[in-house]
């Protein structure tokens, strides 16, 4: 009886020791992490003040614009044709400036914020402190919210983002 428990222990064993690990996935908001980490970064400082730069002169123009635009509701009012007709002219100008001006403000910011979004310094140690946390937690899979565009729906359970944040606040 003994032995044959223990040929039944022994084989449990063994069924456990070679039985299928299920494979542990986990995801990153990439996003997230480079706006948490570098928030406080001169690079960004410099971006957010010059996007607030580029705001103030859009402001500004279309602020002149809406004056302009009084101006030639004043002169219709008025029955000056002709001056309204001009300020039309001008309006229809300044107003494809600021939008061609626009445009290209965003182009330009767009490009400073892919520039500091795609730091290698800053994704070299992301990736490697992605490394250690998976290894560490037993995760098989890491994927990024961010180029992950097939993932539909995922348990925040498996989102490691706020212990990749506190892994790189204790690095500084």
């Amino acid at each position: 009886m003994k032995k044959n428990a223990i040929i039944l222990v022994f084989i449990f064993i063994g069924f456990c020791a070679f039985s299928q690990q299920i494979p542990r996935i986990g995801v990153v908001d990439t996003s997230r992490v480079f706006q948490t980490y570098f928030r406080d970064s001169v690079a960004v400082r410099n971006y957010e003040n010059k996007k607030a730069e580029f705001q103030n002169e859009i402001n500004k123009k279309t602020e002149e614009l809406k004056q302009l635009l009084q101006q030639k509701i004043q002169y219709e009012e008025n029955e000056n044709f002709v001056a309204a007709l001009r300020l039309e002219a001008e309006i229809t100008k300044k107003t494809d400036y600021l939008s061609s001006y626009t445009q290209a403000k965003q182009i330009e910011l767009d490009s400073i914020r892919n520039r500091l979004e795609n730091s290698d310094s800053f994704y070299k140690s992301l990736y490697e402190l992605i490394g250690q946390i998976a290894e560490s937690e037993g995760y098989s899979l890491i994927l990024s919210l961010q180029q992950a565009q097939n993932i539909l729906w995922y348990s925040p359970s498996v989102d490691i983002t706020d212990k990749i944040i506190t892994q790189l606040a204790k690095k500084q």
